[in-house]
């Protein structure tokens, strides 16, 4: 089934706090605490919320560095692409990993203390993932921006 107008005024408000209460978020999206609830209830039920999280600040955890590599492969099978796929999900430092069109066929979202540590990941992990003919990484200056919230 597909939010209507009052599923997605809710969907946006918990994007933004996801930790209100159901009182504060039935007044902000003006719909009773119980119709409120339901309609959450069945969000989370139809898969629309996967789950809620605590958004950490990556300088107070000392990780202000982030790093986007590239990655290309020795080829294109299934299984070396499985196998990458497998032993990069094991990297803790990775945050995110994007099957790509173009001339990478994948990039990572990696994120470390400084350009030492990018160094220890990239000893320890990066260069030890199966299949990979190619890597380039590249430092962010400065994030102008960033959301997890998706437009609804």
């Amino acid at each position: 089934m597909e939010p209507d107008e009052i599923d997605r005024r809710i969907l946006r408000v918990l994007q933004k706090q996801g930790r209100m209460s159901n009182a504060e978020l039935s007044e902000q999206v003006n719909l009773s605490p119980s119709a409120c609830h339901r309609r959450v209830q069945r969000l989370e039920a139809e898969g629309f919320i996967r789950g809620y999280v605590a958004l950490l600040d990556a300088r107070r955890m000392n990780m202000p560095t982030t790093v986007f590599v590239e990655i290309t492969l020795s080829a294109q099978a299934d299984e070396v692409l499985e196998a990458f796929e497998k032993a990069v999900a094991l990297v803790p430092d990775v945050l995110e990993c994007h099957l790509m069109a173009g001339n990478a066929d994948y990039i990572l979202k990696v994120v470390a203390e400084d350009t030492e540590d990018f160094a220890r990941i990239h000893r320890q992990y990066l260069t030890r993932l199966p299949g990979v003919a190619q890597m380039q990484s590249s430092f962010a200056l400065r994030t102008v921006f960033k959301t997890t919230a998706l437009p609804v």
